[in-house]
């Protein structure tokens, strides 16, 4: 566990920072899940995989419970932490086997929250800078029907809508 479940970075080697996150790729565009132990973060992730699927769109599993962060330019890049590869908590079993996709550059930021979110949120509760890059922020309070909500973001903020 790192020492800031918050979803701050906590800096870890040159040029990488790490995250208490889960990271998807949806197509060619990562959504970074943060929030608290416990918040759903990997049953969302399932949960946008399950989603992409059905709708014929590429969805995998990047990271689970941790991400490693580096800036590349104006791009947030996003992988595993080792030896954390490939493995997904799924409440009730424990840490499972997942199809994963090694890196991903990140599109949006999602918080789970726990609580409802505005209504209609000021501007700039639609932006978050991690690692010196401005992103698109959705917040959620984390319960079944999230996804949805997060792929629509997804395709509004990167104009695939």
């Amino acid at each position: 566990m790192l020492p800031d479940p918050g979803g701050k970075p906590v800096p870890h080697r040159a040029g990488e920072t790490r995250v208490h996150a889960t990271t998807v790729a949806i197509g060619e565009a990562g959504i970074l899940l943060r929030g608290p132990a416990g918040s759903g973060k990997s049953t969302l992730a399932l949960a946008l995989i399950a989603l992409a699927g059905q709708a014929g769109r590429f969805g995998r599993l990047v990271a689970d419970d941790r991400t490693a962060l580096t800036a590349r330019g104006d791009r947030l890049v996003a992988r595993a932490v080792a030896p954390l590869e490939g493995i997904v908590e799924r409440r009730g079993l424990g840490l499972t086997p997942e199809p994963a996709t090694p890196a991903v550059v990140v599109r949006l930021l999602v918080d789970l929250i726990g609580e409802e979110p505005a209504r209609m949120p000021e501007p700039e509760e639609l932006v978050d800078n991690l690692c010196g890059i401005d992103l698109p922020r959705l917040r959620v309070v984390g319960r079944v029907g999230d996804e949805r909500l997060v792929l629509t973001a997804l395709d509004l903020f990167t104009g695939q809508a």
